[in-house]
């Protein structure tokens, strides 16, 4: 197929492109100054020109809890623009496939755990990360609405838990947990730093997912894309505290100091496990134990980031 990956320069986009050499698509992967998202227009042109046989939406304005706090405004509004966008220009242009990627933080706050696909929308949004939710459900909804007036159009979500990986960003103010802890620790370690603080108790719990794992899972959908569900959650079914990662990427940095909790600091949902039965059902599970993903990370971190 000829498919069109918006967000191709991000973490997951690169990691697509990676796995994608064992695979026989031609992919068109523009950038953000080739394709500006945020241009109605700009988009409508670029899918007519393309005509792409499938359309994988992975862009988005990301961040960790830090970032959502402090740009709500950017996080709903680009999150949603961007969506719609490439959403309304596919359908009207008549592109038959198209892969939504939507996240876990649109269930929930107090949904209980696993969370399966059908609790969309079901209770209020976690306040730390509402923007983004909000973009993600108008995202993950639009493709439900344009399947049920257009039969003949697959327009499918899938909704990953947190990912961690390869062409990750390792700011500790505006990355993910993990590459974040990666940072943290390795400095620490360097500058022979003896304590590290932890936002909150470090009991709310998390899944993360090895990227390449979340990549390799794309091209299994698309070899199944007829029979996948509308909507689906891709992940481990399985998650750690936040202590534990701190203790796992710890082990794997070389790390022996002390952890320490800061409760002034907040700590969003205290868990966001997902259902994984409809996953299993698919026929699809992953491959990359936490201790493995880790130690992947880290030797990208120390390879590529470090020597930027």
């Amino acid at each position: 197929m000829k498919i069109l990956l918006t967000g191709a320069n991000g973490m997951v986009g690169r990691n697509i492109l990676a796995v994608s050499t064992m695979h026989n698509h031609e992919f068109l992967s523009p950038s953000s100054s080739e394709l500006d998202l945020l241009d109605g227009n700009a988009v409508y042109q670029y899918v007519e020109k393309h005509q792409p046989d499938m359309i994988i939406h992975a862009a988005g304005v990301v961040g960790g809890i830090q970032a959502n706090m402090a740009r709500p405004v950017k996080f709903l509004v680009d999150n949603m623009q961007m969506g719609i966008n490439i959403l309304t220009a596919a359908n009207d242009i008549g592109v038959v496939n198209f892969l939504n990627l939507s996240s876990s933080c649109m269930y929930p706050r107090d949904a209980i755990n696993p969370l399966s696909e059908e609790l969309i929308l079901k209770g209020e949004l976690e306040p730390t990360n509402e923007g983004y939710a909000l973009a993600k459900i108008t995202s993950t909804r639009l493709c439900e609405y344009i399947s049920k007036e257009t039969p003949s159009r697959l327009y499918k979500t899938i909704i990953p838990c947190n990912l961690y990986g390869r062409f990750d960003k390792f700011d500790p103010n505006h990355s993910h947990m993990i590459p974040a802890v990666i940072r943290k620790i390795d400095e620490a370690k360097n500058n022979q730093v003896s304590e590290i603080d932890i936002w909150g108790d470090g009991e709310a719990r998390r899944e993360f997912m090895y990227a390449e794992d979340l990549a390799e899972f794309i091209f299994y959908a698309l070899d199944n894309f007829a029979i996948m569900p509308q909507n689906l959650n891709v992940g481990l079914g399985t998650d750690y505290t936040i202590n534990e990662y701190y203790q796992a990427v710890a082990d794997v940095v070389g790390y022996t100091g002390e952890f320490t909790h800061d409760l002034s600091k907040p700590v969003g949902m205290r868990q966001k496990l997902i259902d994984d039965a409809k996953l299993k059902e698919f026929g699809w599970v992953y491959k990359t134990s936490l201790e493995v993903g880790i130690q992947k990370t880290y030797e990208f971190y120390l390879s590529e980031y470090c020597n930027d």
